[in-house]
């Protein structure tokens, strides 16, 4: 009997159009948060996107709920950091923020990416099949 291989569930990884997009109870966002959860997605938020929507102030509440609320927050290490370097080169981008949030999901070994900024993120994931930008 050949043993059954079982896949882990998704992965789904906020940038900060889809942590802003949340913070504001955006209809599209709220569903695809629903739908990763239900479907037993992980979800994070990189570290790098809190610092890109947050700004000290008591403004920052409707974020820090949505920061809460998904209770995981992605550091950015070496690993993270070197890929988002290489893609940042083989795209010719200067785009730091989105390309961590890509090379987070390539250092997860796939993920799909909620993002408010499609073409950007979709340029620097070019050539990562395991990557899945998808537009609110």
């Amino acid at each position: 009997m050949a043993k059954r291989r079982t896949q882990a569930p998704p992965r789904l990884i906020l940038d900060a159009g889809a942590v802003i997009a949340l913070s504001r109870s955006d209809v599209r966002a709220r569903a695809a948060l629903a739908a990763a959860v239900e479907a037993g997605a992980e979800v994070s938020i990189p570290a790098v996107v809190v610092a890109e929507t947050v700004r000290g102030a008591a403004t920052d509440a409707p974020v820090n709920r949505v920061v809460k609320a998904v209770g995981r927050v992605d550091v950015v290490d070496e690993a993270v950091g070197r890929t988002a370097g290489r893609l940042l080169g083989d795209a010719g981008s200067s785009q730091t923020v989105d390309a961590i949030v890509v090379a987070t999901a390539i250092e997860a070994r796939g993920a799909v990416v909620l993002t408010g900024d499609p073409s950007d993120l979709g340029a620097l994931a070019s050539g990562h099949d395991e990557v899945v930008i998808t537009p609110l």
